[in-house]
C-alpha cells in the first residue's frame, strides 16, 4: 500500500513536513509502558513552560491550518492538541495497545499529530490525504457512518473510505489498531517552522522504540512536494489522478 498527499494539499500547505513509518511484525504483547512514561515526562516538562498547550508553536501552526480550512480551532483540535489537553487535565492517557500507547506518548512529547493505521483494513493500493468529494464514507468508533463534506481534508483509500476526518482531527474506527494488527502505517505531520528539524528526530525516536519492543525492520520516509509518495519496498508506486 502506497501513501501520499495530494498535489492540492502541497499547493495549499507548502510548509507541510510529513513522514511515514511502515512496520510489519507488530504484536499486542509488548510492554511499551516504560517508553510511554519517558515521553510523557517530556510532555509534562514542556507543558510546565506554557499556560496551555495551544501556546506551543507546533499546535499554533495546526490551529492556523484549521482556520484556513474554515474550522474553529477550539472546536476541532488536531490530535496532538487533544492528547495534550487530556494529558494536562487528567495527568495521563489510557492504555489501549502497545503501539498506539507509544505513538500517543511520542505525539505528546513532540506536540505533533501521529496517525496509526492497520494496513490490512485499508482498501486498495493507495491511501491519500486529499480533499473530500462528498461521496466518501467514514466509520466512527461508535459504529456510525458519516459523510465528510466536499472540500474537507481526509485520508481516503481506493474504496472511497475516509480513514481520518478533518485531516489530523479524528481517525476512523475502521482502520484502528487492534490486537490482530500485524502491519501498521504510521504518519506524522507538522507545519511549524522547526518541523524540518523535529520530524526527523521524532521518526528516529519512534524507530528506536519500535526496534526495542519488537523484532521488526521499520521502513521510513520523509515526504516532500518533489517526492510525495511512499511505497513499501518491493511494491511499485501507485499512480494517482491528482498528480
Amino acid at each position: 500500500m502506497s501513501f501520499q498527499h495530494s498535489g492540492d494539499l502541497w499547493r495549499d500547505f507548502p510548509h507541510l513536513v510529513p513522514a511515514v513509518v511502515y512496520v510489519q511484525g507488530i504484536t499486542p504483547d509488548a510492554d511499551s509502558g516504560p517508553a510511554a512514561d519517558r515521553f510523557a515526562a517530556v510532555a509534562k516538562s514542556r507543558l510546565a513552560t506554557v499556560s496551555a498547550e495551544g501556546e506551543l508553536p507546533e499546535i499554533q501552526a495546526w490551529r492556523r491550518a484549521f482556520a484556513t480550512m474554515g474550522l474553529k480551532p477550539t472546536q476541532y483540535r488536531c490530535a496532538a492538541e487533544s492528547l495534550l489537553r487530556r494529558f494536562r487535565k487528567e495527568g495521563g492517557l489510557p492504555r489501549l495497545h502497545p503501539l498506539v500507547d507509544l505513538c500517543n506518548a511520542i505525539s505528546l512529547a513532540y506536540a505533533i499529530p501521529i496517525a496509526v493505521f492497520d494496513v490490512d483494513s485499508i482498501t486498495g493500493p493507495l491511501l491519500e490525504v486529499r480533499y473530500a468529494t462528498g461521496q466518501e464514507d467514514y466509520l466512527t468508533f461508535a459504529g456510525d457512518i458519516e459523510h465528510p463534506a466536499p472540500g474537507e481534508v481526509i485520508f481516503a483509500d481506493e474504496a472511497a473510505r475516509a480513514h481520518a476526518r478533518r485531516w489530523t482531527n479524528r481517525q476512523s474506527g475502521r482502520s484502528a489498531v487492534r490486537d490482530s494488527t500485524a502491519t501498521a502505517l504510521i504518519v506524522a505531520e507538522a507545519l511549524h517552522d522547526q518541523a524540518p528539524h523535529d520530524i526527523p528526530n521524532l521518526i528516529a525516536a519512534l524507530v528506536g522504540e519500535l526496534n526495542a519492543l519488537w523484532p521488526v525492520k521499520p521502513v521510513t520516509q520523509i515526504l516532500t512536494a518533489a517526492s510525495p509518495r511512499f511505497s513499501p519496498p518491493g511494491r511499485p508506486a501507485a499512480c494517482s489522478s491528482s498528480d
